[in-house]
């Protein structure tokens, strides 16, 4: 059975879930907390990091970006990168985009210093990252709201892995209510257009023990 080893919140993560669902590929979830560096995962990962997919065929991935090429490589009856160079390209400037700087930005400074410090033991929150979080994040949602009012999706007129890689950073975000949609109504329209895939379904279900999502996360009309 495939399996991949992930923590709810991590968009990382969140990021191989949409891929996967979006090929039709059937896995098991095992959360692992990379903290308690457990040695059959350190086996698997030895930088004990999520996401770890496990493949039907035995092959062993770590790295989200190391997880897609794979899945596109192996399984390509719904591809998530486009056929032309160009347009590829595109895709993996908007996923490095997400992946890093979102991730840096806005995610790094809200689900570190919100949750995981807390899941953790490590520490109180940090409220001068909160701040930049929340200040980080209308940048980078005009950035998808510019980028919606020329495109279909993200990186053209296909949804592609930008758009998932995107997705998986804002779910993460929205599930603590740190996202004021409100705002910003193109992105808001570009995110409820992905909620509503049949594929996003599962990380709408997500309950983190003891800290429940807000109301309208899992509200495809928000």
């Amino acid at each position: 059975m495939r399996t991949l080893y992930h923590f709810w919140i991590s968009p990382a993560c969140r990021k191989i879930r949409l891929a996967l669902n979006e090929k039709g590929l059937y896995y098991d979830l095992v959360v692992e907390k990379e903290w308690e560096r457990r040695d059959e995962f350190l086996v698997l990962n030895p930088a004990c990091e999520v996401p770890v997919l496990e493949d039907e065929n035995g092959a062993v991935i770590a790295d989200s970006q190391a997880i897609v090429e794979y899945l596109e490589e192996t399984y390509q009856d719904k591809p998530l990168m486009p056929e032309d160079k160009q347009e590829r390209a595109e895709v993996r400037r908007l996923v490095g985009w997400f992946d890093g700087k979102f991730r840096r930005e806005v995610t790094d400074n809200l689900i570190e210093e919100k949750i995981l410090k807390r899941l953790t033991r490590t520490g109180t929150p940090n409220t001068a990252a909160i701040r930049a979080g929340h200040h980080n994040i209308h940048y980078h949602l005009e950035y998808i709201s510019y980028l919606i009012e020329r495109r279909s999706w993200l990186a053209g007129e296909e949804f592609t892995l930008a758009d998932i890689a995107a997705a998986a950073q804002l779910s993460a975000v929205d599930y603590l209510g740190d996202v004021p949609w409100e705002q910003h109504p193109s992105a808001k329209i570009w995110y409820s257009r992905i909620k509503s895939r049949p594929t996003f379904r599962s990380l709408l279900a997500d309950n983190l023990p003891g800290m429940p999502a807000p109301k309208h996360y899992a509200d495809l009309d928000f």
